[in-house]
Formats: structure tokens, sequence, C-alpha cells
């Protein structure tokens, strides 16, 4: 996954002039998809950013899944269940690309069906040391500009070196469930009224804190 070149992560996003990140926290056509996936109430858990890869700059490790370290535990921060039918996740990421990226291009990739895994994946894979393995078995998703794609984290998950002649471009973004928090930046607001008094109120209330939705949550 390694590669000469370096990614760069911007945060910050939500508080630029510019609202069409913004605007992706409760994008109408979006968001059914986020609560089929994480209930009504779902909210944003930590780090939004955006991605930028230069041609032959880095990836990234393989990284998430439902169970960790070398005695495969049941890894309870990134769950995966379906019951009766509905899916149930602990921790969601919504990658929204904004650049074109065709077969062999790099970025994004996933293990296809790890979310389901019972046995965790050794260190030496996710850090890319077993050849055959990323060859077989780790898939780049095609997309293009535009495209926007959802995964558990407990899908095992990472970014090949970027090939391409022009700038990989993506903005990702983590969500949960409305009573749980993964990371804790809700603790500052997210950077303050800033951010919050240029967000509609459908925006402010995937940006509050975890709490039940019985407790009269505010939904999107």
């Amino acid at each position: 996954f390694g590669a000469k070149g370096a990614r760069r992560d911007l945060g910050g996003m939500l508080s630029w002039e510019e609202d069409a990140f913004r605007k992706l926290l409760a994008h109408p056509k979006l968001a059914p998809y986020l609560v089929g996936l994480l209930g009504e109430g779902y909210r944003l858990d930590h780090q939004p950013m955006a991605l930028l890869q230069d041609a032959e700059s880095e990836g990234f490790g393989l990284h998430g899944g439902p169970l960790s370290g070398a005695e495969h535990a049941f890894n309870p921060e990134l769950q995966y269940r379906c019951v009766n039918g509905r899916p149930w996740n602990s921790l969601v990421a919504m990658a929204c690309h904004l650049v074109d990226a065709p077969p062999g291009a790099g970025g994004f990739c996933v293990v296809k069906g790890s979310h389901k895994l019972n046995f965790a994946v050794p260190a030496e894979v996710c850090a890319g040391l077993d050849a055959d393995f990323v060859r077989d078995h780790v898939a780049q998703v095609e997309t293009k500009a535009g495209d926007v794609v959802l995964f558990s984290e407990a899908t095992v998950h990472g970014a090949l070196p970027w090939t391409m002649d022009y700038e990989r471009r993506l903005a990702l973004y983590r969500f949960s469930g409305p009573n749980y928090a993964y990371g804790r930046a809700y603790l500052n607001e997210w950077g303050g009224s800033d951010t919050l008094d240029k967000c509609t109120p459908q925006q402010r209330a995937v940006l509050a804190p975890p709490f039940a939705p019985r407790l009269e949550r505010a939904m999107t």
C-alpha cells in the first residue's frame, strides 16, 4: 500500500464557507440509506475529512473488521449484524468520490465479505506484506465522480496507491447510531458556533452528541 508520494488529509471542511460538505450530512438522497444502516437519529461520529492523492502517492493499510488481535476477539467497536432482515452497524463510513477511479486507478479497496469474518486478518496481511492475498482478495472499488460509497467499518478496507495522472479527491465521513460514539469530536461542538451557525436544523441534528431517540432526539 506504500508509494513514494504522500497522501494529504484536510480537516475542518464543515466550517468552510462553501456549504457543499455540510449538505452531505443530511442530503435527501443519502439520509434514507444512513437511516437504513444506522437507524433514525444517525449522527456524525468523527473526523470528516477530504483526502487527496497525487499520482504515485501512498495508499493506506488494511484496517477495520469485526474481530481483532491474535485471539480473534470480538471487536465491540466495529460491529455488523443483520437481525430479522435489518442490518445494524456501530459505525458506517460514507466516501463521496469527487473524481473517477477506473479499474487500476488505485484508491479505495475492500476485502469482500470481511464484515462477516470469524477470524481476524493477520497484521502482515493488513500491512500488504502478503502480495498473493492482496492480489486475490483485495478489490479496488471502481467509481465515477459523484458516486457515494457507504460501507460498514466492520469491513476490512484501505487504499491502494494512486496511479492516475490527476489528483484523487474524496470526502470521507463516519456516522454512528443515535446513542453510540466511537470518537468524541462532539465534545468541541464540531468547531463551535462557527460551524453550527452555518448548519440547517437537519444538519445540526446530525452533529448532536449521542443519546437515545426515546429521549426526544432531533431527527433529520
